[in-house]
């Protein structure tokens, strides 16, 4: 039997060991966390969403009794110097109040001399001020493979980056296995694309169609309907000879747009173009928003949201659908007038019984905004490294785990 395929690469079965069905009683552990949290000019966090996404990998260690390592990038700092805007010391201490113990934060890490006991836990800082790290130096991978017992991947928004820590690490260390996020991760991802549910339906947002081409194509290969929002409608609507007045787009994507319709269309599948749309003259909270059809959109019209007639309809497609993959609003939703077609769908996936998974800061905000967390099947914390499986890239740091479960 071969591997299903997606976009030509091998994405399913995606095989690695798990933290899970490891013994790790008394082992030194090393975790990979993504605790890129976002801070005010003074250092507080200002949201911790990600440090409390590790907090479980990181109990369930403590509870086996191992001796817990953890380390994580924080923004983007020069290698070979730590600076006050670089360091890990607010999530130490916020991790050690979630975590209900005290966490100490352990500088100049990579060559040992500190000490981690049985149900201890330590913060390593800022692995990307390490020399090496970004570049995947092998040596720096070796020096951090020798610090533990088992190495634990939790960190699956930096899973497309190889990296000393995301991928060296990985190959060097006695024992390298996905930890409880990066697993399901891993697990909602094949489900939605590896053997989905069908209908598959895709909904595909955003302002411009460049910075999702290679998504539309692969997708175009995969599902049965592919919903496009905001300024990439408006450029598959020129595609299909609509006029769009002054709105968001990029006119010269439309052979592009409409080679993903026709791939669509010869696999009997549909890309659903707004029939109906909300316009404005400008993109502002005091903005008047009209609600008109397609064939009406004026010269100075901007369309900033679907109408809800295609909303409607959008929503009944989502209804009917087995599995759900969804990237991106449909309108500018961060103002109310321009919010009803995101919030409508939003509301049709949190009704519909289909697999959903959802990932994308844009994403994110609009679930939190229209409260359907509990209603969606899975929401991924990987921004870039969502992008890319779904484009169907092999990602460096899951290649890394399955080459280990593999043996090699």
């Amino acid at each position: 039997m071969t591997d299903p395929v997606f976009h030509g690469k091998r994405v399913m079965p995606l095989q690695v060991d798990k933290l899970v069905d490891r013994d790790i009683r008394g082992k030194k552990v090393f975790i990979r966390a993504d605790l890129n949290v976002p801070q005010d000019e003074a250092g507080n966090i200002t949201e911790d969403t990600r440090i409390r996404a590790s907090v479980p990998t990181i109990r369930h260690c403590l509870g086996q009794g191992a001796a817990v390592m953890v380390t994580s990038h924080l923004g983007r700092p020069s290698e070979g110097a730590v600076g006050p805007e670089d360091t890990l010391a607010p999530v130490a201490v916020r991790l050690g109040q979630l975590l209900g113990q005290p966490v100490k934060l352990v500088t100049d890490w990579v060559d040992g001399g500190f000490t981690v006991e049985a149900g201890q836990v330590v913060l390593l800082e800022n692995c990307r001020c390490n020399v090496g790290e970004k570049r995947d130096d092998e040596t720096l991978a070796r020096k951090m493979a020798a610090l533990c017992d088992v190495y634990v991947n939790d960190a699956f928004g930096t899973a497309h980056r190889a990296e000393a820590s995301t991928h060296g690490i990985a190959r060097f260390a006695p024992v390298a296995c996905a930890g409880l996020l990066m697993g399901a991760e891993i697990d909602a991802l094949s489900r939605a694309l590896g053997n989905p549910r069908r209908p598959l339906v895709a909904i595909v947002g955003g302002a411009k169609v460049s910075s999702k081409l290679t998504i539309l194509k692969s997708l175009a290969e995969k599902v049965d309907q592919l919903i496009v929002g905001g300024g990439i409608a408006n450029t598959f609507l020129l595609a299909s000879g609509k006029r769009i007045g002054a709105s968001l787009a990029e006119p010269d994507l439309v052979k592009e747009a409409r080679a993903v319709m026709d791939a669509m269309r010869a696999r009997g599948a549909e890309v659903p173009l707004p029939v109906d749309v909300v316009v404005a003259d400008e993109v502002s909270a005091l903005a008047r928003a009209n609600k008109i059809a397609m064939e009406e959109v004026g010269p100075n019209d901007r369309i900033l949201d679907i109408g809800p007639r295609s909303a409607a309809q959008l929503s009944r497609i989502v209804a009917d659908a087995g599995t759900i993959v969804w990237n991106g609003p449909v309108g500018v939703f961060e103002h109310a007038q321009f919010a009803g077609g995101t919030k409508m769908l939003a509301s049709a996936i949190a009704h519909s019984q289909a697999f959903s998974i959802a990932g994308g800061g844009d994403t994110l905000a609009a679930i939190a905004r229209f409260d359907i967390a509990r209603d969606v099947g899975y929401i991924s914390t990987g921004g870039g490294a969502f992008l890319e499986f779904i484009e169907g890239k092999t990602l460096p740091a899951i290649a890394a785990l399955e080459a280990r479960h593999r043996g090699q």
